[in-house]
């Protein structure tokens, strides 16, 4: 079983007023800003102009672009920040891009190490870890493709990642089956620590447990998003695509799995994601940055500290250093006393028997 699972899961819903940080990863074209609107049921993320010719031959590269709103769902009101990263995946060569969102990553967990460091913290603070990262898997019907699973490898130790296969509509439902199939056996071959529901068969609540096996059992999540109202097979107007062959509804779980992915993130599970963000995702990387060093915002104040230590450490040497000449000289001068009272008393007794010996040869008339 994962680590992450050696946490207590708590299913209960989240209390008003919480914050959330979602990211969302993917290739152009993937259904990236389509889902997050969707998602957030407003207009979160403009849609890139693909008519504009002159834009679409300029690379700007990976972008980083948090975005914060709030958001009703599940009876309860979500600070939400939403972090888009619009040219991932554009490049031949994305290592670079990697190493840039897993910094954005990093850089979270830094300003919570430094906020936590001050004796006097800031009530304004905000935290802006990111607690679920959304990666869109292209649905190629047929596995993970080598940025796949160098990213996710790569990002999982510091995020918890959900993967999802984009525009899940695109395979019929056989290709579908068997691409989450050959996905997950990826995923699993090569040891990804994504989040994958985690439960405790011994602690948690059976109802949690078969929840969450359900949920482990859709994983890569099918998602069909939309924004726009279609007429369904009973005539009513309802949020989907339409195709000559019928219509998929965005919240209907028998065509996709939109309604428990949307339900798990900002419901059942948003405070299990936020709860492993910090308990397990933060605290590793605090206890490698802190066996790495001091943060650079208090490495000036260690480093006094330190030299404060060394100066006090000389001074108690040097006064027991001095203590112990002190009693040396005493030592000293107390056996060069008893040396003088012994030279004494062999002089006198010297002086005794030589009196002694002249009256013996001189003996009086």
């Amino acid at each position: 079983m994962d680590a992450r699972s050696t946490i207590e899961s708590r299913r209960r819903p989240a209390k008003k007023g919480v914050s959330f940080c979602l990211m969302v990863v993917g290739a152009s074209g993937s259904g990236k800003t389509t889902f997050v609107n969707t998602l957030c049921e407003q207009n979160v993320i403009e849609h890139k102009d693909a008519d504009n010719a002159q834009a679409a031959g300029i690379e700007l590269g990976l972008q980083i672009q948090p975005v914060n709103l709030e958001v009703e769902a599940e009876g309860m009101r979500i600070g939400l920040t939403v972090v888009d990263t619009p040219g991932f995946g554009d490049s031949i060569d994305n290592t670079y891009m990697f190493e840039e969102i897993l910094s954005f990553i990093e850089r979270q967990y830094d300003d919570i190490l430094s906020e936590e460091s001050r004796i006097r913290r800031n009530p304004r603070f905000r935290d802006n870890r990111v607690h679920a990262l959304i990666y869109f898997i292209t649905p190629t019907g047929h596995s993970l493709r080598e940025v796949d699973i160098e990213f996710m490898k790569r990002l999982s130790p510091r995020v918890n990642v959900i993967p999802v296969i984009g525009k899940a509509d695109s395979l019929s439902p056989t290709e579908l089956l068997e691409f989450r199939k050959r996905v997950m056996e990826d995923i699993e071959y090569y040891g990804i620590p994504i989040y994958n529901f985690p439960f405790d068969m011994e602690e948690d609540h059976p109802d949690t447990i078969a929840e969450n096996s359900e949920l482990r059992s859709l994983l890569p999540f099918a998602i069909v998003s939309s924004e726009d109202h279609v007429p369904s097979a009973t005539g009513e107007m309802v949020l989907g695509r339409a195709y000559p062959w019928g219509t998929v509804e965005v919240y209907n779980p028998e065509h996709c799995d939109f309604a428990r992915l949307k339900g798990a993130i900002f419901g059942t599970h948003l405070n299990d994601l936020k709860e492993i963000t910090h308990d397990f995702l933060y605290e590793n990387y605090r206890t490698e940055k802190l066996s790495r060093g001091m943060p650079s915002d208090y490495a000036a104040d260690a480093s006094l500290q330190s030299e404060d230590l060394m100066n006090q450490s000389v001074r108690l040497k040097e006064e027991q250093l001095r203590r112990e000449e002190e009693k040396l000289r005493e030592i000293e001068l107390r056996v060069q006393r008893e040396i003088m009272e012994k030279r004494q008393e062999l002089l006198a007794k010297e002086e005794n028997l030589r009196g002694l010996e002249s009256r013996m040869q001189y003996p009086a008339a």
